[in-house]
């Protein structure tokens, strides 16, 4: 494994991936409730997220990879547009990376997000945007009419208001940003596949980076941290603190309308399912769970060592496009090993892994 090539680029073909920060299981969940002003806007959501997944396909046709790096491909370009409630992409522009501040929340939010999210990959990880080459960064707000969901589609970020009775505004939340880019990131490098446990895989991964986007931002080190992704995006009559929980998967809500928290923190309780394709949104709980220990174990700015581990596997090159939860436990441990030597860092990879039922060599 090459860990110093910090821009690796695809050798083959990316697929871009339609991930929506709020999973199936949820709005399967309120498309069944009787209320009709929470099962309305749940089941257009769905049917929107269906077509939307359509043309995530017909971008991944289009076989893109990323170009070489310019001379500002170190400072962020990012752009911002206004769908008006519409669902027309991207709708109009309404903010440059060289404008002053909006009139706009959910404009200013949005920018702010694509600039957290590309600080921390360059200056920790000196990654030139999430292609490693300076792509533009570019987001679109204000999408729908109570449009419960955000989403990377392989080309730009888009945002939903949510429906301020379960959901707010999408922009609020800086991990749900980083969250969805890093799909993008994943996107130009091990391109995982969106299914079963490299589906999983793809999906913890964009919430490691999602919430150490939020860490770095703040501050904050990994004892500081609430190691919640989205845990300001619930409306106050929801009965939870968050979409889910790296700390302890399972626990991040229990409510009457979303149903009850799915995730399982180990290996003995993983969900078998043909929905979501299979369960990514479930059981990446799993290997959440295995950064959140690695992380508290040697403490400190998770951003430095554990998230350094799980960067060098995202873009060295052994990470295969069908990775299993064990084959990826081995090259976070073998990563460790080779940046940090076999001391507490490397004893921390091998121990989390244990921990959740994963061995690892």
């Amino acid at each position: 494994m090459d860990l110093n090539d910090a821009t690796a680029k695809a050798t083959v073909p990316t697929t871009p991936v339609f991930c929506t920060i709020i999973p199936p299981h949820i709005l399967d969940n309120l498309a069944q409730s009787d209320d009709p002003a929470r099962h309305e806007p749940a089941r257009r959501t769905l049917e929107h997220d269906h077509a939307r997944r359509t043309r995530r396909r017909e971008i991944a046709a289009e076989d893109r990879t990323p170009g070489e790096p310019d001379a500002a491909a170190d400072k962020p370009n990012r752009t911002v547009y206004d769908a008006g409630h519409q669902e027309n992409l991207p709708g109009t522009k309404v903010h440059a990376e060289s404008d002053g501040p909006s009139k706009d929340a959910s404009v200013n939010r949005a920018h702010a997000g694509l600039g957290a999210t590309f600080e921390l990959y360059l200056k920790v990880y000196g990654r030139k945007s999430i292609d490693g080459a300076g792509l533009p960064l570019n987001a679109t707000v204000h999408y729908g009419r109570n449009y419960d969901n955000a989403f990377w589609d392989g080309e730009r970020m888009v945002f939903g208001d949510g429906d301020n009775d379960l959901f707010r505004d999408f922009t609020i939340p800086v991990d749900v940003i980083g969250h969805e880019l890093t799909h993008g990131v994943t996107q130009y490098t091990a391109n995982l596949d969106y299914q079963d446990q490299a589906g999983a895989l793809n999906e913890s991964i964009s919430d490691v980076f999602g919430s150490l986007i939020k860490q770095y931002a703040l501050g904050q080190t990994a004892d500081q941290a609430d190691w919640l992704i989205g845990a300001d995006l619930l409306g106050p009559n929801v009965t939870g603190t968050a979409l889910r929980s790296m700390k302890a998967p399972g626990t991040a809500y229990d409510d009457d309308v979303l149903g009850k928290d799915p995730q399982p923190a180990a290996m003995k309780g993983y969900v078998r399912t043909t929905d979501d394709n299979g369960g990514v949104h479930i059981n990446s709980g799993i290997p959440n769970h295995a950064f959140y220990l690695v992380a508290s174990a040697l403490g400190g700015k998770a951003w430095e060592r554990a998230g350094q581990v799980w960067y060098d596997v995202l873009t060295g090159g052994e990470l295969h496009k069908n990775a299993r939860f064990a084959d990826f436990a081995s090259l976070t441990i073998a990563a460790a090993q080779a940046r940090f030597g076999s001391g507490d860092a490397h004893q921390a990879v091998v121990k989390a892994w244990n921990q959740v039922g994963i061995g690892g060599e």
